[in-house]
């Protein structure tokens, strides 16, 4: 990827030479999602925040509107008016809030699932049902059967992406109706002086860019939000309201749990860190 477009187009051969392996991972997707159903799942639940892109006509990745499940809908260039960035005294990692109430939201695979169920192919639909989920989610551990559904949706997605692409531009109907296909894989642009906003969904959740440029195009000012960021504090809420429900089980078997908790949003923590210390007071 490049400015403006990419560094050069994927040929014919190498579209096709990818559809075989796209097709098998669909069907191990697919026997992912039919796995982890069958999971033992505690029974928690949270009445969540949910916030995530919204596209009128797809499900979110790249493109859309801020939206979430209490009434928010705004634009990218925004976002600094409706959430923050704030230190607390306990840790060094910035929790990200909602300006008016400095309340935790919650962003990743649930939010965008809770926001845009309507915009998944129907048959997928029918598999997130037949695997016990709704048309929301209020579990968190039930996140991975949610994010098997969106593994599933990507693998739909990107044989869609190159079926449309070789009927728009490798297909002779196309050329003789006068059209060609693309001289080269990018935009022209000259740099100016400019401030450019975007948000786009990564695997955990929404991710702000901010930039501010001169007029040579160098980066004077850069503001980038993470998921993990702004899903910090969430993950402290569950935690407080989860660990007094398990009281009565081991240290070993408590931690373990809190553990799957911090995970259901962020996989990479445990792997990154050593990101849980364990101290109980039972009196």
């Amino acid at each position: 990827m490049r400015v403006g477009g990419f560094y050069r187009l994927p040929t014919r051969q190498e579209l096709l030479a990818i559809v075989p392996e796209l097709e098998q991972a669909r069907q191990i997707a697919l026997a992912t999602v039919r796995w982890v159903k069958t999971f033992d799942f505690p029974s928690f639940e949270q009445d969540y925040t949910f916030v995530a892109l919204q596209h009128p006509s797809e499900y979110p990745m790249n493109e859309g509107r801020i939206v979430s499940n209490k009434g928010l809908n705004i634009g990218a260039d925004e976002f600094d008016a409706h959430f923050e960035e704030i230190h607390v005294q306990h840790s060094n990692a910035l929790h990200c809030v909602m300006k008016d109430s400095a309340r935790a939201y919650h962003v990743g695979p649930m939010a965008r699932y809770a926001l845009n169920f309507h915009q998944l192919p129907g048959d997928i639909q029918s598999e997130a049902k037949q695997a016990g989920l709704g048309e929301v989610c209020h579990n968190p551990f039930q996140s991975i059967i949610v994010r098997s559904i969106e593994v599933l949706y990507a693998c739909d997605e990107a044989l869609r992406i190159i079926n449309s692409y070789q009927q728009h531009v490798f297909q002779e109907s196309y050329l003789e109706r006068g059209y060609q296909q693309p001289t080269k894989p990018f935009i022209d642009f000259e740099p100016k002086a400019a401030t450019g906003f975007a948000v786009t969904e990564a695997p955990r959740g929404l991710l702000y860019h901010r930039y501010e440029l001169d007029n040579n195009g160098d980066i004077l000012d850069c503001d980038i939000i993470p998921p993990t960021s702004q899903n910090q504090k969430m993950i402290e809420d569950d935690l407080w309201k989860f660990v007094p429900q398990y009281l009565s089980l081991s240290d070993e078997k408590l931690q373990w749990h809190a553990e799957q908790a911090i995970r259901n949003y962020d996989p990479c923590i445990s792997c990154a860190t050593h990101f849980l210390k364990l101290e109980i007071d039972r009196s």
